[in-house]
């Protein structure tokens, strides 16, 4: 098959939309493509602790599976099943570990007082439910601790409690390995009988399965957790007195990998309810699989109940657990095409986002990445992957469309990033990374971007009779025009009007102020909604930027700013370069200043000072006329612009202030690759998505089995 090219020479800042207009016209109408064979999975990780790297841990896993699925043991030497769930049962996993048995009652209105009132400190309960001669007993364990030094810690604690101590009967115990074996048995049913003998003994116990040494299931009965050998021998007499026929051992019990079952009832402690907790010990080579398939769902209660289709690995890493989630690549991308973007955009802007994402993909699948145990995450640290619920029939369409597709260069899949939206231009690598060298990336025209601020309302830009400036949204105000001394007011149309300190709409933000009808403010100037093309931040104090700053550079930072620069600026206008009263400032790579001034979106943008300024009415003022300029507001650049986005990605003046400063900017994200908003903006433009794809890589080839 032949195959077709785009050998595009990276676009300069500057070029004028005509050649921006004829490089598009260039594109091919349709791009060749030739067989590639697809990777079947993806490892999505869902919790994972790896220190820098990534960190984003669980205590507990809670899954709720739409079918029965089966749950065993994986190592290297293959898979064990241990047991299979219901369907629309609840199951959870959690680590096994030193603990603190604080007691047991038989009254679930004080366990779950007692639970209430320990759980904002360091020693939350979790409540085991059982059933001693037919009558439930809820058992209260605190922990896990990091170790038997801690449990121990913690069980003097507990003891010392007022709240532990106001329930009479309970006495803080810290839990230890050494245990009583009950004999092993090849069925739960058989487990679970010889356990209830135990419990009604008044004696304490759990049934575990592990492998046996012929690679099989068994299931094994544990009595007592005690902290010594010597406790264990004054357990073994006292079991076989009052239960001489069963087989008792205090040879070891911890296999590599196990699983302690219990019922766990602390989710509901108004009811009792309980769900089958499994207290996992694994070494790092174990993991627990949960088959699924690329059609039913298993919902994962911590990850804000979302439901995934395909697999799922529970193992060790960090010594925390983590959870995985494998599935088919093209079931992968029908979440991750709609976690990304909108269903509701065009058919080609999704299957453009649909090639990239496999594209990227593709290229962690084959590579060792730094998330060891998975070749992606669920955040936008990869791409983002909301399972199940992202999905909908256009998004699955378009992926379907374009099922096996991915762009190659030199006959390899390229990592194919994308942003939300360039801001009207590309980044260029030097803009993002310490160095550029990539043949895939450059700088072009993305004046499509402007798609994102369609449709969105302009705000007024005014300053209250209080002394307030601030910004009112244009379907709320009544524009009063000119006044006989030539200044522009005007008033709202409701009620309680909020005033907000930024031209968008944050419910998390109170407003500055509130206007109601009559009331008049002077109009500044009337900019566009903040949105992912265009937006405004701040006002920031010295403060904020200095905590900001703070573990993000190497430069010494000073007690206070005066001034902020943008002292260099790459192909695109983003800042690569920033000044702090003279001083330049270090970052690792130039990208990192989003992060390092609150959390911009993106770097391209100016720095507006938030001193008072002066505003000059439009009237003629006679030579005797008394009425002089108005201070208020936020300054402006020399030009007077304001914060109205005129000449973002140009200035590179110094800017002082004593009170704060704005940074007005467009673009959200690195700005490399793809930009989500410039693909619809294509698409509604009636561009296909191949030449979308070549419009933002270079020298790419698309590429389908």
């Amino acid at each position: 098959m032949t195959k077709q090219h785009l050998n595009r020479k990276p676009a300069k800042w500057g070029r004028t939309l005509l050649a921006a207009a004829i490089a598009l016209s260039c594109l091919p109408l349709q791009t060749a493509v030739h067989a590639e064979e697809p990777e079947d999975t993806v490892r999505v990780g869902l919790f994972l602790n790896l220190g820098s790297t990534y960190k984003q841990t669980t205590s507990k896993i809670t899954l709720t599976p739409e079918i029965a699925a089966a749950v065993g043991l994986k190592t290297d030497g293959g898979y064990v099943k241990w047991f299979s769930t219901s369907a629309g049962g609840v199951t959870l996993f959690a680590l096994d570990g030193p603990k603190v048995k604080v007691g047991e009652s038989s009254d679930l209105q004080t366990v779950s007082s007692l639970a209430g009132k320990l759980k904002s400190g360091a020693d939350k309960l979790s409540v085991y439910k059982i059933v001693r001669n037919g009558k439930d007993v809820y058992q209260m364990y605190a922990g896990p601790y990091s170790n038997d030094k801690a449990a121990a810690d913690a069980a003097v604690r507990l003891a010392g409690s007022t709240s532990v101590n106001s329930v009479v009967g309970l006495s803080p115990k810290a839990t230890g390995t050494f245990s009583l074996s009950g004999g092993s048995y090849s069925t739960l049913n058989a487990a679970s009988s010889a356990l209830q003998k135990v419990l009604d003994a008044g004696f304490d116990g759990a049934v575990a399965v592990s492998n046996d040494s012929g690679g099989k299931a068994v299931y094994s009965l544990k009595i007592g957790e005690e902290t010594s050998a010597a406790a264990v021998d004054s357990l073994k007499t006292a079991v076989s007195s009052r239960l001489g026929g069963m087989p008792l051992s205090t040879a070891s019990f911890a296999p590599s990998a196990s699983a302690v079952i219990r019922s766990d009832a602390t989710s509901d402690l108004t009811a009792g309810t309980a769900a089958a907790l499994y207290l996992l010990t694994l070494g790092e080579q174990d993991r627990i699989w949960i088959d699924g398939t690329p059609e039913s769902r298993i919902r994962v209660e911590e990850r804000s109940k979302r439901s995934y289709r395909g697999d799922l690995e529970i193992g060790i890493y960090g010594s925390q657990l983590y959870l995985v989630n494998e599935l088919p690549m093209e079931q992968y991308l029908y979440s991750v095409v709609g976690s990304e973007v909108s269903s509701s955009w065009p058919a080609e802007s999704l299957k453009a986002q649909a090639v990239a994402a496999r594209s990227y993909a593709t290229v962690q699948t084959r590579a060792t990445t730094k998330f060891k145990v998975a070749d992606v995450v669920d955040s936008t640290l990869s791409q983002a992957y909301g399972g199940v619920g992202s999905e909908s029939k256009p998004v699955n369409a378009a992926v379907d469309a374009t099922a096996g597709e991915i762009l190659k260069q030199n006959g390899k899949p390229v990592e194919a990033l994308f942003s939300s939206n360039a801001g009207g231009m590309t980044s260029d690598p030097t803009e993002v990374w310490n160095s550029g060298g990539s043949e895939l990336f450059s700088s072009v025209p993305s004046d499509s971007d402007r798609a994102a601020a369609a449709n969105l309302k302009k705000w007024y830009h005014v300053a209250l009779a209080n002394g307030k400036i601030g910004y009112v949204r244009e379907d709320n105000v009544a524009d009063k025009g000119l006044d006989a001394t030539g200044f522009r007011k005007m008033t709202v149309t409701a009620q309680n009007t909020k005033v907000r300190p930024l031209p968008q709409i944050q419910s998390s933000v109170s407003e500055l102020s509130k206007m109601n009808p009559g009331e008049e403010a002077l109009v500044l100037e009337v900019v566009s909604e903040s949105s992912t093309y265009e937006w405004i931040r701040g006002p920031y104090t010295s403060a904020q930027l200095l905590a900001s700053l703070k573990g993000r550079t190497t430069t010494k930072l000073p007690a206070s700013i005066q001034t902020i620069q943008v002292s260099q600026r790459g192909p695109s206008g983003r800042v690569t370069e920033l000044k702090i009263n003279g001083t330049k400032v270090d970052v690792k790579y130039p990208d990192m200043f989003r992060t390092a001034l609150n959390g911009l979106p993106s770097t391209l943008f100016d720095v507006v000072s938030a001193d008072a300024y002066n505003a000059i009415s439009s009237a003629k003022v006679s030579k005797n006329s008394t009425s002089g300029p108005l201070k208020f507001g936020a300054s402006a650049p020399s030009n007077l612009l304001s914060r109205s986005l005129a000449s973002i990605g140009t200035s590179t003046a110094e800017v002082s202030s004593g009170t704060g400063f704005f940074f007005v900017g467009r673009g959200n994200g690195h700005g490399l690759g793809l930009s989500q908003w410039g693909a619809k903006g294509l698409a509604d433009a009636g561009e296909t998505y191949p030449e979308i794809l070549l419009h933002y890589y270079n020298n790419v080839e698309l590429t389908k089995d």
